[in-house]
């Protein structure tokens, strides 16, 4: 396995339909009914991460971690966590990036994300001041930069929100149209009940794109 600069563990739905859809909107080759907007203008940022949900945020290797352990470990973890099964998913507006995000099961996707991001905070090397900096800590809560601290991400454990990101953040005047758009277009083949089957390892190229790695089925 090549060596990329940052990994990042991640869920990323199987072949199907949701991930024909989601694909097709990211890479700006979707037919979107009611969108005003350019599709690759308004999908920059997500674009470059891939469709995903987060749940150990992008990481440098630690001293000593290559790739081949990255993968051992991810892997291993995969076979003891099970699956975690939500209602469906609903697209919401955060804060104006309009994100798709689970109904149900708050509690066992909190801990669900917890015991991934525990499992594999050896791996990771620690955030340098750089990399501190551009979380912006004078904007998080006294909570978010003692987890930046511990767990090098401010937004894990309580603080966690599973979502889905679709665009980048919207001018106010766009963002009801652009989210009833979407919701027709995603709406069909939303999954019900929607479920995190695998940890997705992705790694982050020179040029900054993520790319799935590999993907480990949820056996425990």
């Amino acid at each position: 396995m090549e060596n990329y600069q940052r990994y990042a563990v991640y869920y990323a739905p199987r072949a199907g339909a949701f991930a024909d859809r989601s694909r097709g909107w990211l890479a700006g080759t979707a037919k979107v009914p009611g969108l005003d907007l350019g599709q690759r203008d308004i999908t920059s940022d997500p674009r470059r991460y891939g469709f995903h949900g987060t749940l150990r945020a992008p990481f440098r290797p630690g001293d000593g971690v290559d790739a081949g352990a990255i993968a051992l470990h991810v892997g291993a973890l995969a076979t003891t966590l099970k699956p975690v099964r939500c209602d469906s998913l609903e697209l919401v507006d955060l804060e104006g990036f309009l994100a798709l995000v689970p109904t149900g099961a708050p509690a066992a996707l909190l801990e669900f994300a917890a015991r991934v991001v525990e499992a594999t905070d050896v791996l990771r090397a620690p955030l340098t001041e750089a990399e501190i900096a551009r979380r912006h800590p004078e904007s998080l809560t006294p909570r978010q930069r003692a987890l930046l601290q511990v767990w090098g991400y401010p937004f894990v454990m309580e603080e966690f929100r599973f979502h889905l990101t679709l665009t980048n953040r919207l001018p106010e005047p766009d963002i009801a149209p652009t989210r009833a758009a979407l919701a027709a277009y995603f709406t069909p083949v939303l999954p019900v009940p929607f479920e995190i089957e695998d940890l997705c390892l992705f790694g982050e190229d020179a040029g900054g794109r993520f790319h799935l790695l590999d993907r480990y089925a949820l056996t425990g």
